[in-house]
Formats: C-alpha cells, structure tokens, sequence
C-alpha cells in the first residue's frame, strides 16, 4: 500500500499547488486498488455489477448455420454458371425446426428467417429477387454470391472462447447476451461502499427551518444519485456541522463501513473550519489546488479508523506502511468542492473514474466527441475548464454546441439545462465561433 508521499514521488512534474487534469487522474490510478470479494448473482441483479471472472461460452451462437432472412436456399456453387438460375422447391424450412430429408443440386428450399440451413446450402436469395414459375424459382445473374444472407454457426461466439472477459461492466446489452448462452448467475465483484456527507454550518437538511445565510444541501442529493446511478451501495451520512468531534466520529465511521468517502466542502484554502485539520489527523492525506475550472481546491488520500481494532490509541498512517498487514480500518478519500457544479466536475472528472477502478472495471472513460461551437470563448491557456454546454445536431449532421450561459460554480440550474460539458484543454487558448471543441456528453451519467 503506497503512501501519499510515495504515489508523488513517481510522478514527475507533481505539484501539489498547480496539478493539471491528467496529473490529478494518473494519481488515483496509482492510489485507488479494485475490490476482491466476490458474489454469485442472478442475471436480474447483473445489471451495472462488474464481471468477477470470464464468462465462457458454454455453446455456440448461433449453434447452426442459419438463415438470415426469408427466402430460398441453395447450394451456392450453382451461382458459377453465370445465367439465370432455375432450381425446384423442395419444400419449406422453419425457424426452429431441421430440415429432414436429402436435397439435389438443382432444388431450393423455401426457408425463414433463423431456419436452419440444410447440409450442402450455404446461400440464400431473399423472396422479393426471385421470379416463381409453378414449382420452381428463377434468380437472375450477378446478384449474389456463394454464401450469402447466411449466419453462420458461432459467428457471434464460440463455444468454449470467452464471451465477457472477467472487469466488464454489465450492460443491457451484456445482460442480453448472457442469456443467450442459457446462464442464469454470473460472479460480479460486491458492491462497493460509498460513504458522503457535506459538511458546514451554513447547510440546511431537508426539512430544516430556513435562517439567514444558510444554504440547503444540494449536493447531497446530487452525489447520492450519481453514486447510485454508478451502482455503489451508497451510505448516507448527512450534514456534519464544523465541530472536531463531530467531523472525527463521523470520519471515522466512514472509514469502518466504506470503501471511499466523499466530503463536499472545507477544503478550499484558508477556510475557517476543522475538516481539513480532522483529514490530517486521521489519515494521509494530500491537499491539491488543480489547474481546472470549476473545482479548484480537493483532498485525496485514505483515512484510517484505527480505534476499530482492539480499541487501540489512534497513531499516524505511515506507521503502518512499515507493516506487514494493511490498517484495521481505511477508506479512500475524496474531499470535493463545496460549490454544487464543481462538486459535479471534480465527480466526472476524476471521482467517477477512480471508483470504477475501485469496482473492478476495467471499462475506459467514453471518448470525447468534437462539435463546432456556436460562439466565441475566452479561455486562458494553463488551466482546463469544464463549461456546461447544450450539444445538438447541425443541419449537416455535424455535432454542434453552444454554452449555457452564466458559468458559476453556484449556479446549479445550468447543469439541469446542459446535456455535456465543453472540454477546453490545458493549453488551449480563445475558441473563436465555429472552432471544434470537445464535449463530453451527460448521457446516462447525470
């Protein structure tokens, strides 16, 4: 298990008080490990769980050749003569019958979609190319070759290859496919454990009496469903007020029952509260002010709750590094921003990616998308900046994106209006109107 200290020494270029995007994520990469435990569940609890090992095929799909759509089968070396066709029907294949009799080099055989081919076809011609003449059907010259509109056997898998590789993450799609193959249950990695709460004086819960220059707890809700859409077990703790014992018990709890907490407040520089001084105590921790916009200020590292074992006196965390046996009890931290859309940001960015990892998965981020942007933006270079955007399709059927307006980390309303974030790199500069940006679209996540 790696300290903060050494994480950062391998990474050339860290600096604590300016980290670029791709620095901040290349951190977690090292400081984040997946979970090992394991559980056996049926295809209706697969959804969103990440595959614990290989999936093999147990059978072939399909497990014939077949056909791929209504027509007429035949032998397809009949096609070398170069003239018109003529071959008699033989009778009719259904799907999910065989065929059972012997067929001639000169007859067809009326078949439907997914019907089995027999022995010695290999080709179908679809209905509506054919001429019918009693008995028999006539196919035109130079239409088809040997082996078309044929499925065949295992062209989609293989028996005995595998079907998912062990770190998937379960789709509908995948969900559609496992059962294909006749599986009922596969072993998913368990759920992983997200703790949050915020923390400040000034926020209200639910419920709560409004009172003057106190704010509802927005981001509360907010993380709970991006955790929940994730598939982590997301453990709810509220709104811890800034007093020490408050803040230490509530970490501490944390670090018991979860796998990585979530914070959103009382990390930003100078402020005047405990929470930063309670991450220290408790664990180890890094304090970075990041090269981006919205969500500047974050705190990563691990908080250890070693009072849970044999009530022993709470020590420092690199006193375990020289153990043979991890902590009693440790969560990977991730101290986010209080503003409501930097909170989001820092989430998509970097949160997200890091608890996928921690799940198992072995998915990658979905790749940015290039659209024209529809009006001129001021950028500085040395800084990104996520800028919440409304992407549509031009009249060209090129992607297109235009800003939502006022861009404040507070304001909470733009990020209901987008439906992606205009990405504007590190060192990109002013985007002038019909410049190509990239964006990454909310789909599914928000």
């Amino acid at each position: 298990m790696k300290t903060i200290e050494a994480i950062a020494a391998e990474l050339q270029g860290y600096d604590p008080q300016a980290l670029s995007v791709p620095m901040v994520n290349a951190f977690l990469h090292q400081l984040v490990a997946p979970v090992t435990q394991t559980e056996t569940v049926s295809i209706f609890q697969a959804l969103d769980r990440v595959l614990a090992q290989d999936v093999i095929s147990p059978i072939s799909v399909p497990p014939h050749d077949n056909s791929a759509m209504d027509g007429y089968a035949f032998n397809g070396a009949a096609l070398a003569a170069r003239a018109p066709l003529t071959l008699k029907i033989a009778g009719t294949a259904l799907a999910g019958k065989g065929w059972v009799g012997t067929l001639g080099s000169d007859e067809c055989l009326k078949i439907m979609t997914g019907a089995i081919l027999p022995r010695g076809f290999d080709t179908v011609v679809p209905q509506e190319l054919v001429t019918i003449q009693g008995d028999a059907v006539i196919i035109p010259p130079g239409l088809l070759q040997p082996g078309d509109n044929r499925r065949q056997m295992g062209e989609d898998l293989m028996q005995g290859l595998p079907a998912l590789q062990k770190g998937t993450l379960i789709k509908p799609a995948a969900m559609g496919l496992l059962a294909s193959l006749g599986i009922k249950e596969v072993q998913v990695f368990r759920k992983l454990r997200v703790a949050y709460f915020s923390t400040g004086d000034e926020i209200l819960s639910l419920g709560d009496s409004p009172r003057e220059g106190a704010v509802f707890d927005s981001n509360r809700y907010t993380v709970w469903g991006l955790l929940t859409r994730l598939g982590c077990e997301v453990i709810d703790m509220g709104v811890v007020r800034d007093e020490p014992a408050l803040l230490e018990a509530a970490f501490l709890e944390a670090a018991t029952t979860a796998d990585a907490i979530i914070t959103s407040g009382g990390v930003s520089v100078g402020e005047a509260d405990y929470t930063k001084a309670m991450m220290k105590k408790l664990g180890d921790v890094a304090f970075w002010r990041i090269a981006m916009r919205p969500g500047r200020p974050m705190a990563v590292g691990r908080i250890v709750n070693n009072k849970s074992a044999s009530g022993a006196r709470q020590t420092s965390f690199s006193s375990y590094e020289k153990e043979s046996n991890p902590p009693p009890s440790s969560a990977i931290l991730f101290g986010l921003p209080g503003n409501p859309v930097a909170v989001m940001v820092t989430f998509l960015a970097f949160v997200r990616p890091a608890l996928l990892q921690m799940m198992g998965s072995t998915q990658r981020p979905p790749p940015l998308l290039k659209a024209r942007s529809m009006e001129a933006i001021r950028k500085k270079p040395g800084r990104t900046e996520y800028q919440r955007g409304t992407v549509s399709t031009a009249r060209d059927g090129s992607l297109q994106v235009q800003t939502t307006g006022n861009q404040g980390s507070g304001v909470l309303s733009s990020m209901v209006q987008a439906n992606g974030l205009i990405v504007l790199h590190h060192t990109q500069g002013n985007v002038a109107l019909g410049d190509e940006v990239d964006v990454m679209v909310f789909d599914g996540i928000i």
